[in-house]
């Protein structure tokens, strides 16, 4: 099968996640239909832009314009109250390095040490657009709202996980199973707001890119 649409990642994990979502809202999806860019030949789109919402839409952007084929990206980062909505973009090289996860969050906890508990408040925020080859651009953004703590706990997840308790849990998101955490992330919330577009645009392709 051809795919219909392709993802800005290399990552296969986030394509089962995402699929994960449509398969319920769609009964006739089957797997395949959303390429990884990597699965294409597709260059690593530039980031830079100054929003999550600018920076998803740059990636799907390119990738529309490399593949011909309607493309889906996310940005995703920790936003922390106290420090003006920083790491925000810059959340997965926030040590100077990319990806660096253990020196991005000794950095946010050096920086916070002397921040009280009660303004520790901080959001996972991810921004997910879809882009059509027509030049049809569609939105959404997901949020979870929580707190900081000042010691890791967990071993599961990634990035800050192991300091960021959710409201209404006593749990870091790095000592929730992948289904807890996968049903409260902002990535799952901004996906599945995003779901209805991404349907209707393979329903639309449907006979046509088959």
């Amino acid at each position: 099968m051809r795919p219909r649409l392709v993802f800005a990642t290399g990552n296969a994990h986030k394509i089962s996640e995402l699929e994960a979502i449509l398969a319920p809202a769609w009964q006739g999806y089957e797997a395949g239909t959303i390429a990884r860019m990597s699965d294409l030949g597709a260059p690593e789109p530039i980031e830079d832009g100054a929003s999550f919402e600018e920076n998803s839409l740059l990636k799907a952007r390119a990738l529309v314009e490399f593949t011909g084929l309607p493309a889906i990206a996310d940005d995703s980062g920790l936003s922390v109250e106290v420090m003006g909505g920083a790491p925000g973009i810059f959340s997965a090289r926030w040590c100077g390095r990319h990806g660096d996860d253990a020196a991005n969050l000794d950095l946010l906890l050096a920086q916070l040490t002397d921040v009280p508990d009660r303004l520790r408040g901080a959001s996972f925020v991810s921004v997910a657009a879809l882009v059509l080859p027509d030049g049809r651009e569609f939105v959404e953004r997901g949020e979870v709202h929580g707190r900081l703590l000042r010691l890791r706990r967990g071993e599961g997840g990634f990035g800050y996980d192991p300091i960021f308790v959710p409201d209404g849990f006593e749990e870091t998101t790095a000592q929730m199973s992948p289904e807890q955490k996968n049903a409260i992330s902002h990535r799952g919330i901004a996906f599945r707001a995003l779901t209805p577009a991404i349907v209707a645009t393979l329903r639309e392709g449907e006979g046509v890119l088959s």
